[in-house]
């Protein structure tokens, strides 16, 4: 069985048996991702009738985000991944919208980046083509529909968003593929991608 769990925006876990989906667990909070996630973790695997020893693989959404919420996300999953003896694969959360979104010809998914920003990829069928990045609302390089979990947040620069949610099932359907492909580098190095709040300093 393979856990993914991602804390980009919401904190979601599922669990799956090959492609299907045997539990799912999501909540919105913004706080108190660690002490979510962990039972999330525990409630999903409960209700899938899987152990530790049954799971095969752990993913988990490597971001954009911020630096809090996304760094529960990671450690959880590398320190399951060490404990159990199994590989953590990591992927950009974005792609799990880009891939749920594969009918539509061309997507562009959107992230709160707070600082009136917004983090964003842009996919074609399904693949990624640009992007991940962090631009304000209106510099956003829109290609097809909008969606997202900041899709609604700046409906004057992004009008006709949809909102929707990252599901680690979709990230882990979306490392299967690639690994399917023969990709071997799957890393779980965070994606911040915050611009610096000091630019440039004078003479320096």
């Amino acid at each position: 069985m393979i856990l993914a769990l991602d804390t980009s925006a919401a904190v979601s876990v599922a669990v799956l048996d090959g492609d299907t989906v045997r539990a799912s667990r999501s909540e919105h909070q913004p706080r108190g991702h660690a002490e979510l996630l962990t039972g999330l973790i525990e409630s999903a695997m409960a209700e899938a009738g899987c152990a530790r020893g049954d799971v095969e693989r752990i993913v988990v959404g490597t971001g954009p985000a911020p630096f809090t919420g996304l760094r529960v996300g990671l450690v959880t999953a590398r320190t399951l991944g060490f404990a159990w003896g199994v590989p953590v694969h990591g992927t950009c959360s974005l792609d799990a919208i880009g891939a749920a979104f594969a009918d539509e010809p061309n997507v562009t998914a959107v992230s709160d980046a707070r600082r009136k920003e917004l983090y964003w990829a842009t996919y074609a069928s399904g693949v990624r083509v640009d992007g991940p990045a962090v631009a304000y609302p209106g510099d956003v390089p829109v290609a097809g529909l909008v969606v997202g979990p900041g899709a609604a947040l700046y409906p004057e620069a992004l009008p006709g968003g949809r909102v929707a949610d990252v599901d680690p099932a979709w990230l882990a359907r979306v490392v299967a593929a690639r690994l399917a492909a023969g990709e071997s580098d799957l890393p779980t190095e965070p994606l911040y991608l915050r611009r610096p709040d000091v630019h440039g300093v004078p003479g320096a």
